[in-house]
């Protein structure tokens, strides 16, 4: 006579779940990349199952999209886990993330972690399409008005910010007048005018990126505040914002989610001592 099965543990559910979740960003061929770590390190092939999907990636809050979406963004700005970018990026196309999606993502990371990550995350990616020979991708190319003066890119710039970061923003260019005007100018004309402004990317989405970068960075405490407010500006939620930050405690640690949602905190708490208790 056959035992009955043992009712699951908690374990065995987070397991369980994990392992769906894995499945459904990696496939069941990517699923496979901890299979390596059986020989050397089991409990950590385990671990980022019931606890980076189980656990982080199970939370409502934000789709699987959007979960790939910050991956990638963290991990671009990082620039220390290109093999992990890959697998994010095979992630994000796996949950249906269209490619112009992943390369604007990369792309906006340049804002904020430089033109060399940007560059090694567009390798990247490169990579990952052309693993994918039936994938139909087709570079987005914004063109310049070419009747465009410098001072109408600046102001659009300016609209930009203001749309975006609010007055968190404008306080940040008016504090470089004094020092660094030049910086002020590059922040509007570069970030807002030619990054910000491009259609590839909504603005909800591009700020979600932008927290996950800041707090995965952890050297941008400041920035993170300022676009903490920009993503609640452009309808965003105080949840997903939540989720953003808790999610890199997977892939940048915790010490850089506790520090980012001391950021969260502080942002929050100042919206609401202004009324702003609609996000």
């Amino acid at each position: 006579m056959t035992a009955p099965a043992a009712p699951a543990t908690p374990s065995a559910d987070r397991h369980a779940r994990g392992l769906a979740l894995l499945h459904e960003v990696a496939g069941p061929e990517g699923a496979g990349v901890l299979d390596g770590l059986a020989g050397i390190a089991p409990d950590l092939a385990r671990l980022t199952v019931e606890f980076g999907y189980g656990d982080v990636y199970a939370r409502p809050g934000l789709t699987l999209a959007q979960r790939q979406l910050v991956n990638v963004a963290a991990l671009t700005a990082l620039g220390t886990a290109a093999p992990q970018l890959r697998f994010h990026i095979d992630g994000a196309l796996n949950v249906g993330v269209e490619p112009p999606a992943i390369v604007e993502t990369v792309l906006h990371t340049a804002v904020y972690a430089g033109f060399p990550a940007a560059l090694n995350g567009i390798a990247v990616a490169k990579a990952a399409f052309a693993a994918r020979p039936g994938l139909d991708f087709t570079p987005v190319r914004s063109e310049a008005d070419g009747e465009e003066t410098l001072r109408e890119r600046h102001e659009r710039g300016l609209a930009a910010l203001e749309r975006v970061d609010g007055e968190a923003g404008e306080r940040v260019v008016a504090s470089l007048a004094d020092i660094a005007p030049a910086l002020a100018d590059h922040i509007v004309d570069f970030a807002f005018a030619d990054v910000y402004s491009r259609s590839a990317l909504d603005l909800k989405t591009r700020e979600l990126a932008t927290v996950a970068a800041c707090t995965a960075l952890g050297t941008a405490g400041p920035q993170l505040r300022v676009h903490l407010h920009g993503l609640l500006n452009v309808g965003g939620t105080r949840q997903e914002a939540v989720e953003t930050i808790t999610q890199m405690a997977v892939y940048a640690g915790f010490p850089a989610a506790l520090n980012g949602i001391a950021a969260a905190r502080e942002v929050f708490a100042e919206r609401d001592a202004a009324g702003r208790t609609g996000e």
